[in-house]
């Protein structure tokens, strides 16, 4: 790709089919802060809107909700990273098959998917990845405390201890009265209104609040993006719709013989238990899309260092082994977490200011797994995603490529091949996967990678030939003038 780009003049291009992107003119460019700190972008979430008030942080709380019912079963099993140091000179050495020792080598290998993406590890110094865990102790030599999957999550996800124990305190109460049931056979919004009580929160004001959006997750998976299409006249839609409308004036009572409470878990129920054709016993309140994309975004998010938000943990591979637990409520499968992962890795490498190489190059890399399943499958729901998401990078890539000669200068010039190839990697699945003109002619007729680059060098040229026209014409101007 980068060759190519090099090599390609304009004595040997031929001109694309269609006409050029008229060019952005200088002030329309973005300026690529160098501070890796998260910004706002202006990049439009492809992911789908959701219709309903419902914030990051409100989502990120119902997602780690979702993690934690999924994985309560888990093992505890220790994700800390121990320097080799730290093991040799702890005065409690363990021999080289014993469980603390193995945990240790295998947290402090290098991850296996890190690896693959060329990713670095969290930064050095003050700053140490979550997953390290706190010193017991004041010596150097002295083994640090290890942190299980879910301690790590809920750390990654900024929860609370008290939030945390509050939510695996109401799981523990749901598994009591559903014993024998399977998670995603369960309405978790819904039962735990049945039972969080007022008692269990601060004050009255964060039990209201905490209300509100379970309410508001209830009515974002089964009406406004139900998993299995919702015919607007249905009357138990309508009647959930009122429910959900009045909590938000005034909290509703949620005992367990309370009428309101009875009412709303037959409207829940009804709707959650529609079937989509296959034979299980799903309860569908979270893998509607956009929803359950959203909520995702939220999960995979937490792979990223709090404490350095350009890196990625050390221990990703085990988390993301957990995350992938809530596949079967969020309705997800390893094609939609590929595109959602090819997202998450670009958005953080514009909203760090664009800086961080290794991020662009881990959502370059991703998206070659995305080009191969773009192959695989005819889904329309896949590839409406598919092409949503391609579009919003390819239009960022494109803003800045149309007029390389002012995008790039000597401070950021080598994210420019990464930006290239991301780009055109991103045109050509759209135009060789979802494109059907592409498919209505011979593949030899088109050539994606050349003819973008084309357009990318021709464009720049003449958006600089014309700055450099104006400046001379202005020039002139000035002279006359001054006569």
């Amino acid at each position: 790709m980068a060759s190519l780009f090099r090599d390609l003049t304009l004595g040997h291009s031929r001109r694309e089919s269609t006409p050029l992107k008229p060019p952005l003119k200088p002030s329309q460019l973005s300026i690529m802060p160098s501070k890796p700190t998260i910004t706002t972008t202006d990049l439009d979430s492809p992911l789908g809107q959701l219709g309903t008030q419902l914030t990051d942080s409100d989502l990120r709380s119902t997602a780690y909700e979702i993690f934690v019912a999924v994985c309560r079963t888990s093992s505890g099993k220790a994700l800390t990273y121990t320097p080799n140091s730290s093991i040799s000179d702890s005065p409690t050495n363990h021999s080289p098959n014993s469980p603390a020792l193995q945990r240790s080598l295998t947290s402090a290998a290098a991850s296996k998917m890190k690896k693959a993406l060329g990713l670095k590890s969290p930064g050095s110094g003050s700053k140490k990845s979550p997953g390290s865990g706190s010193s017991s102790g004041s010596g150097q030599g002295k083994v640090r405390r290890a942190l299980t999957v879910g301690e790590l999550m809920r750390t990654q996800m900024r929860i609370s201890e008290a939030v945390d124990s509050r939510i695996r305190r109401s799981l523990l109460r749901i598994a009591a009265g559903q014993v024998g049931r399977r998670i995603e056979s369960v309405v978790l919004p819904l039962e735990l209104l049945q039972q969080l009580k007022l008692s269990d929160f601060t004050d009255q004001q964060e039990y209201e609040v905490w209300q509100k959006r379970t309410m508001k997750v209830l009515e974002a998976g089964l009406l406004l993006h139900p998993h299995v299409p919702l015919d607007k006249s249905n009357p138990t839609s309508q009647r959930l719709r009122q429910i959900i409308h009045g909590a938000m004036d005034r909290p509703i009572e949620t005992g367990k013989n309370n009428e309101s409470m009875q009412v709303l878990r037959s409207a829940v129920m009804s709707l959650a238990s529609r079937s989509d054709g296959s034979i299980s016993e799903i309860c569908h309140w979270a893998d509607g899309i956009p929803l359950n994309l959203r909520l995702y975004e939220m999960l995979l998010q937490a792979c990223f260092d709090v404490n350095d938000e350009t890196s990625i943990i050390d221990e990703i591979d085990e988390l993301l082994e957990h995350i992938k637990k809530t596949w079967t409520i969020l309705g997800m499968n390893q094609m939609l977490h590929n595109l959602c992962f090819t997202w998450v890795l670009f958005h953080r490498f514009v909203a760090t200011g664009q800086a961080e190489t290794d991020l662009l190059d881990a959502a370059d890399g991703q998206l070659a797994e995305v080009a191969i399943d773009a192959k695989t499958t005819k889904d329309p729901q896949y590839s409406k995603i598919l092409s949503s998401i391609l579009s919003s990078i390819l239009g960022w890539a494109e803003k800045r490529l149309l007029a390389y000669h002012d995008t790039f200068d000597n401070g950021n010039v080598d994210t420019m091949q990464g930006i290239v190839s991301l780009g055109v990697s991103a045109a050509k699945i759209l135009v060789e996967d979802i494109s059907n003109e592409y498919r209505r002619k011979r593949k030899g007729e088109v050539d994606v990678v050349r003819t973008r680059i084309d357009t990318y060098i021709r464009s720049s040229l003449r958006t600089a030939f014309a700055q450099v026209s104006l400046c001379n014409l202005f020039d002139v101007f000035k002279s006359h003038n001054s006569r």
